[in-house]
């Protein structure tokens, strides 16, 4: 028979089956709230009951006649080589054996009869081995500490995220009883009560259908992750044998833990911009792996490639091959992402614009074990970075046509040398360049269309991210570290410490002279990026509406993009002037700043942009 239903009472689930965590399963995960509603539906009906019956001597006659049964769920295994797997389930045995952990501590402590049937329920003999009936096999350790009643807080839970949260669940639970069971013919009627009426469920499956049954099983429970249900559907094709002589678990383990140290679940963003990347050439084409993507992944028209559907030899070849590479790689991703890596610093730079597009572009680019893996990501990052700064300078940016258009390049730069991806990206630039700006684009970056370029259409955050690249490249330049660190100038936003961007032309008559008092010209003029500063806060707000002389005191000591406009920074400063001389930028101090100067400005913030953006 496939499935086989058997019902059962506490004191039956636990008596001479030991239950090994299967594959399918997650961490013990269970977290303070379906603790406790545990706890509360089992009392609720416990409690109600007891009021009426509190004069009757605990027995299980009593017991069994004047309590009713309460149905706990159902729970999943599947049996292998005389071994049983819990393959749904596993969070709430747990809780049960923690709670019977407790019962036994009590029992002790208030000289119950009980102890030694609850010690039974937790563990006991299978064959001449002494073993605990929940099998966490890494974190056997901690159940043997609980059950010695060593301190819970002195428990080693170094072994993962099962271990901390059994520890911290049976502190939880121990509160609890403690308040509950507040005398010992309350608590013996309870340990009767939990182990003869509280009912379960086991449907024993055939190894054919576990990966069906699960999928079913938790489309109507609490659902799992995608993750965690295409780990299932993959491992559960494999023999058991072949699963442990080949370490797949192992495996599959290790890349999770990997991916998800970055972020939790980010593997299930991996997953989703690895089929993007291989199998989407259209953004639209790409949506159907936004949602349930473990799913797709078995429809016919993947299974055509990825040949994953009831077929173990290819799954163990998914596994070892794109499965243990593209993790690693990811996981190599998001650490440069984190920390600015000198092989390719542009991964950095766009996370610091949120550019995640970036991870699908480098998945679409690399090859299982690609030898030019380091060249592809510089190369994709950088090319990235260079079209999403230059189109929103030249006004031509929308975040809409942008992200259909990296679907176009993602298609194209699919598995290519890595001498061909700078080229691709080239060719798209101009592209969308033509597109939105309506007229015919032969360079990559135009003065003409980056000089009317104002803040009111840029976003803030790129806004400062421009003027952090510029502070970079002048500290290059002067062989001089950075003031601040690039991530505090684009991220920093405090009233205090954060930084802000500064009109240079402040609110002023005597500002507004300077352009013959044309209050719309004005307006216009001093938005233009080269009237713009960064300030850190409280600088920010000294400066306030000052003449521009007065201003320009405030600004040394500030970011050297703003020491430029002062004279004392050209001073002795040798190495400056060397990288003036070298790029021809025609770098000069501002005693005043008028339309002219202004313009200036603007001419020679667009030739930083360019070293930049090359």
């Amino acid at each position: 028979m496939e499935i086989q239903p058997d019902k059962q009472n506490l004191d039956q689930t636990f008596s001479t089956t030991v239950y090994f965590i299967d594959f399918y399963q997650r961490d013990y995960k269970w977290n303070e709230e379906p603790v406790r509603r545990l706890l509360d539906d089992v009392f609720y009906q416990f409690d109600e009951t007891y009021q009426k019956h509190s004069g009757l001597e605990p027995n299980k006659e009593n017991i069994n006649a004047k309590y009713p049964w309460y149905y706990l769920n159902t729970y999943v295994t599947n049996t292998i080589g005389g071994r049983v797997f819990v393959v749904d389930g596993q969070q709430r045995l747990t809780t049960l054996t923690l709670v019977l952990l407790k019962l036994y501590s009590m029992a002790s402590v208030l000289g119950s009869k009980t102890a030694g049937w609850i010690e039974r329920k937790i563990a006991g003999y299978s064959g001449t081995e002494h073993e605990f009936w929940m099998n966490h096999v890494k974190h056997r350790h901690v159940l043997k500490a609980l059950m010695e009643g060593t301190e819970p807080s002195s428990i080693d839970v170094s072994t993962g995220v099962t271990a901390a949260n059994m520890v911290g669940n049976y502190q939880l639970i121990s509160a609890e009883l403690n308040g509950r069971l507040n005398n010992k013919h309350k608590f013996d009627t309870f340990v009767h009560y939990l182990l003869c009426r509280l009912v379960l469920i086991n449907l024993s499956v055939d190894s054919t259908h576990v990966p069906m049954v699960f999928e079913v099983i938790n489309d109507r429970g609490v659902r799992l992750k995608p993750y965690e249900i295409l780990k299932g559907k993959l491992l559960g094709q494999i023999d058991k044998l072949e699963l442990e002589t080949g370490k797949f678990n192992e495996l599959w383990e290790a890349q999770l833990y990997a991916v998800n140290s970055f972020k939790e679940d980010e593997i299930d963003n991996l997953f989703r911009y690895w089929l993007k990347a291989k199998y989407a050439n259209t953004r639209k084409a790409g949506q159907r792996f936004d949602g349930e993507y473990h799913r797709e992944i078995f429809k016919g028209d993947l299974n055509k490639d990825l040949k994953l559907d009831h077929n173990s030899a290819e799954v163990k070849i998914f596994l070892k091959g794109s499965f243990r590479y593209y993790t690693g790689l990811y996981a190599r991703l998001w650490k440069a992402t984190q920390t600015e890596d000198p092989s390719y610093p542009s991964l950095y730079f766009n996370s610091l614009n949120e550019l995640d597009s970036q991870f699908m572009l480098v998945l679409s680019a690399c090859t299982v074990d690609d030898p030019e893996e380091a060249d592809k990501i510089r190369i994709v990052s950088a090319a990235l970075d260079r079209v999403f700064s230059l189109l929103q300078l030249q006004g031509a940016y929308d975040s809409n046509e942008f992200a259909t258009r990296l679907f176009e390049i993602s298609s194209e730069i699919r598995e290519k040398p890595a001498s061909e991806i700078a080229a691709i990206f080239e060719k798209h630039f101009l592209a969308e360049l033509t597109e939105r700006r309506g007229i015919p684009i032969a360079e990559a970056f135009s003065y003409a269309l980056f000089r009317p370029m104002t803040i009111d259409r840029l976003n803030t955050r790129f806004t400062r991210y421009v003027f952090g690249r510029v502070e970079r490249l002048l500290a290059d330049g002067m062989k001089l570290k950075m003031k601040h660190a690039l991530k505090d100038l684009v991220t920093l936003r405090g009233a205090r410490n954060g930084f802000h961007v500064e009109h240079i032309l402040s609110r002023n008559q005597e500002n507004l002279d300077l352009f013959n008092g044309d209050e719309e010209r004005f307006e216009q003029e001093r938005n233009r990026l080269g009237g713009i500063l960064l300030l850190k806060g409280l600088d920010n707000i000294s400066s306030n509406n000052e003449v521009y002389a007065k201003k320009l005191e405030s600004y040394a000591n500030t970011l050297y993009w703003n020491e430029t406009l002062r004279a004392d920074s050209y001073k002795s400063k040798l190495h400056f002037s060397d990288f003036a001389e070298e790029h021809k930028l025609p770098f000069a101090p501002l005693s005043k700043f008028g339309p002219d100067d202004l313009e200036s400005r603007q001419r020679l913030l667009f030739d930083l942009v360019a070293i930049i953006w090359s």
